[in-house]
């Protein structure tokens, strides 16, 4: 005889602290690292953000980003009504392998499957599990394609914070992380927001070729290399943009390099989801210009960096050999 079905016990019987420990735990079998709680409507640190959010769009700072407007992304409860808490997840990408000497350059966060769906896919193992304990919970996965202020809520739920580059920095992580939320209709206890250590450095804004931090904590796109080499759909780059490459063709890593956080020794991820494919640490102009679309396609299945359309590769490809320096 089967043993019977262990009982699963009422939302009334589940303490909140044992159930966010638990989801908590949960989550880190599942590669997120670290992982915090953030309580709506957020603290005053979340109406500070949401103002800072008002002054980019108005300076025209999002470009072409028309999405970044939507109404949404001021409100949390629009994307979950009657949330009341927060889960914010942080998956680790420094993996520590090094690009070939006189290759082209593409940023660390594509160079393994598209952390959309990596993230996304175990949010939602998350999102079941909480509603297996507690039944009638509402809940709902979101990575950076959702209309969240993501990197507010994960400083609000203590992950990291805000640098002036505009990425979160965590203390051991640095910034080589990728972040999603899981949103509930569940009260889960929060931590305490993180507080900002980036101090009077200013090792990312010097370093910026094309001088997109245009002050402290406010990137303009405009400026951005990898906002051009991602977002960008004319057909060539603008003159200051494709002379400043320096061998990047999707997106830029060059604030994060330099930042102090990410260059103190760093934990390499293990996770099979953010390994490097090969072709990306020694990808050559002239070989991959004779790549056709089907190539492209094949080469960048379940990428985040599909993003970039094959024609739009060939134009960053040819601007970065247009005296970068790169072999080609």
């Amino acid at each position: 005889m089967a043993p019977p079905k262990p009982t699963i016990p009422k939302a009334s019987h589940i303490r909140p602290t044992e159930l966010a420990a638990a989801l908590r735990q949960e989550a880190a079998a599942l590669g997120f690292d670290p992982v915090g709680y953030a309580a709506v409507p957020g603290g005053p640190n979340l109406a500070l953000r949401n103002a800072a959010l008002e002054r980019w769009l108005a300076a025209g700072h999002q470009g072409g980003m028309a999405w970044m407007a939507d109404p949404r992304r001021r409100s949390v409860e629009a994307l979950l009504p009657g949330v009341r808490s927060l889960m914010a997840v942080g998956l680790p990408y420094y993996v520590a392998a090094e690009r070939q000497p006189g290759s082209l350059s593409v940023a660390r966060y594509g160079w393994g499957r598209d952390y959309h769906r990596v993230i996304d896919a175990r949010l939602r193992r998350l999102g079941r599990w909480l509603e297996a304990r507690v039944p009638g919970t509402r809940w709902r996965a979101c990575v950076d394609s959702a209309p969240l202020l993501d990197k507010a809520w994960a400083e609000e739920a203590g992950l990291g914070w805000i640098g002036k580059h505009g990425n979160l920095i965590h203390r051991d992580r640095g910034s080589w992380l990728l972040i999603g939320h899981l949103l509930t209709t569940l009260e889960l206890p929060p931590d305490r927001p993180a507080e900002p250590l980036c101090g009077r450095c200013s090792s990312c804004i010097t370093a910026c070729p094309t001088g997109a931090i245009v002050e402290p904590f406010v990137v303009d796109a405009r400026r951005c290399i990898s906002y051009h080499t991602i977002e960008n759909r004319d057909p060539e780059l603008p003159g200051a943009i494709a002379a400043a490459l320096h061998g990047w063709v999707a997106g830029c890593d060059i604030c994060q390099d330099v930042c102090p956080w990410n260059r103190k020794p760093l934990e390499s991820s293990q996770d099979p989801d953010v390994q490097p494919r090969p072709w990306l640490l020694k990808l050559r102009a002239e070989e991959a210009l004779g790549w056709n679309d089907d190539a492209w396609d094949e080469r960048l299945r379940a990428s985040s960096l599909r993003r970039i359309r094959p024609w739009m590769w060939r134009r960053n490809l040819k601007a970065a050999m247009g005296g970068s320096g790169i072999d080609p």
